[in-house]
């Protein structure tokens, strides 16, 4: 079994709960668009942002992957197109859950934390061949992501 790190080791440890997902069937480019916009985020609105995504009442500002994306109403004034990745914004919930749970085992105050850091970057290709005709094969590949959670304790305003 590989030993994974994070991307990011500046962070206090005392004040801080990590989690990852590894290896998940999940778009890079989608779950690095929802990782972007959660990012600095206090935890349950990050949390219920998701779930809206995920009910398809909110939308995730595309900035770096817009090509052919349609205008969505609600985002803001920098970002014209917007979608709805459920996928990705399932597994990412299911994520910052983790980190929740890891921060109550902690000792963490739950109220005030914080999404520090979010990452995602691709993992391993899946290699398949569709056959084709005359002999010939397409190749059928498919990206998996590695996503990375780190939520950071803040002072109570």
């Amino acid at each position: 079994m590989p030993e994974w790190g994070y991307s990011t080791t500046e962070l206090d440890p005392a004040k801080t709960a990590k989690a990852s997902g590894r290896e998940l069937r999940v778009s890079p480019k989608h779950a690095t668009e929802v990782c972007k916009t959660i990012k600095g985020m206090r935890l349950q609105r990050a949390k219920t942002y998701l779930s809206e995504v995920i009910q398809k009442k909110a939308a995730i500002p595309f900035r770096k992957h817009k090509k052919k994306i349609p205008h969505r109403r609600g985002l803001p004034q920098k970002a014209y197109a917007g979608r709805y990745p459920v996928k990705a914004a399932q597994k990412i919930l299911q994520i910052l859950e983790s980190a929740e749970t890891n921060a109550e085992y902690k000792g963490l105050d739950i109220e005030n934390l914080r999404i520090a850091h979010t990452s995602a970057s691709s993992g391993m290709k899946i290699k398949r061949y569709k056959p084709r005709a005359f002999g010939r094969m397409t190749p059928h590949f498919e990206t998996l992501t590695h996503i990375e959670v780190i939520l950071e304790q803040i002072e109570a305003p």
